[in-house]
């Protein structure tokens, strides 16, 4: 069901995560999920303000942390096609290992923590849930 207040190409509920370093964010995400850039604007000193990139269809916006707006970072679950590939993916660009990938009732399915303090919960769906 679509909401009339929704811009095109947003979903009803988007994670904003405010991180250290987003610029090195925005490139773990485009090397491991590959994730593509919508929108940046930076501050006059350079750091990112706000960023939007698009992951298989969802926006996840982002900022880089500072005095004003201290880190915030979350747990996210995203469904990938190789839940193995991608965890081992994460983990050559930095990521730190919550749970080796194993099969599950509802597919298989990993963990791992970003360099960014976020908690990535990588999921390939079984072909019938339970």
């Amino acid at each position: 069901m679509e909401n009339a207040f929704v811009p095109q190409g947003y979903q009803t509920i988007m994670p904003y995560l405010i991180v250290p370093h987003a610029d090195r964010f925005l490139d773990f995400l485009r090397d491991v999920f590959g994730a593509e850039e919508k929108l940046r604007a930076n501050r006059e000193d350079g750091q990112i303000m706000h960023a939007e990139v698009s992951i298989g269809g969802s926006t996840l916006m982002i900022a880089e942390a500072n005095d004003d707006w201290s880190a915030q970072p979350a747990g996210l679950y995203i469904h990938v096609s190789d839940a193995d590939a991608t965890y081992k993916k994460a983990l050559a660009e930095g990521a730190t290992s919550v749970m080796e990938p194993r099969d599950q009732d509802y597919g298989r399915s990993g963990g791992v923590k970003d360099p960014f303090g976020n908690t990535w919960w990588i999921t390939n769906a079984a072909k019938n849930p339970v």
